[in-house]
């Protein structure tokens, strides 16, 4: 992993410790330009590394410091996300700009790289999420085609659901919602759709749009079951 020097002015203190891990995509047409703008001090945005897509990962902000990557956001009953976590910016057009597989050699630094966060703060692999799941009423990021699984070879993350809808088929809705909830996702009764699309897109995307389907009940069980 080439680690290279980049520093933004756009991070204040850190008053929290750092127990989570979140990783979004650019969203841009390329990562020069995403680079520029989290160094821009007008931009106001940043995160504390940005992995390109031959593998550079670039430096911005000291881990100690809050970089400004999550916004308004929710995991938990948390709703200061940037003040205990680290924002890790993955290189991707994303669904605006023509979203795409991740290479090989950008997932293994990614890898990497939280290899090394997780032996500097002791990171529960529950706690490594996406940014789409902590503000799912804004964001999609890093998306569906994101390889969960490989980090979760590594013990790094949750793995994705791989089992079948069968087991779904008895769980109510209920139960359904209060799982989704109790993972983590800013989700009650009334206002639940945008935390569902979420868990998809992290747990099982070949559900993504389908609602409380007997997969996504499964998934949704088996996932809480882990925790």
């Amino acid at each position: 992993m080439k680690l290279i020097d980049a520093p933004s002015p756009n991070f204040d203190d850190r008053k929290l410790p750092v127990d989570t891990v979140i990783l979004h995509y650019t969203g841009m047409e390329t990562g020069a330009e995403a680079l520029k703008r989290l160094q821009e001090p007008g931009a106001k945005v940043s995160a504390h590394y940005l992995v390109e897509e031959n593998g550079d990962v670039y430096k911005l902000v000291e881990e100690d410091k809050r970089a400004w990557h999550a916004g308004v956001s929710y995991w938990k009953g948390d709703i200061e996300m940037n003040g205990r976590s680290i924002g890790v910016e993955i290189v991707n057009p994303g669904h605006q700009f023509g979203y795409r597989d991740f290479p090989d050699a950008q997932i293994a630094s990614v890898i990497d790289l939280l290899k090394e966060i997780r032996a500097r703060h002791k990171i529960d692999p529950a706690r490594v999420i996406g940014h789409s799941d902590v503000a799912p009423r804004r964001k999609e990021d890093p998306g569906e085609k994101f390889p969960w699984k490989k980090l979760s070879d590594e013990g790094l993350a949750l793995a994705p659901f791989e089992g079948d809808a069968k087991a779904g088929e008895a769980v109510t809705f209920e139960a359904a919602l209060e799982a989704l909830s109790a993972i983590g996702y800013d989700a009650n009764l009334g206002d639940y759709a945008a935390g569902l699309l979420a868990f998809q897109r992290r747990f099982c995307p070949q559900a993504l749009g389908q609602g409380f389907d007997p997969l996504t009940r499964a998934a949704l069980i088996s996932v809480k079951e882990k925790l």
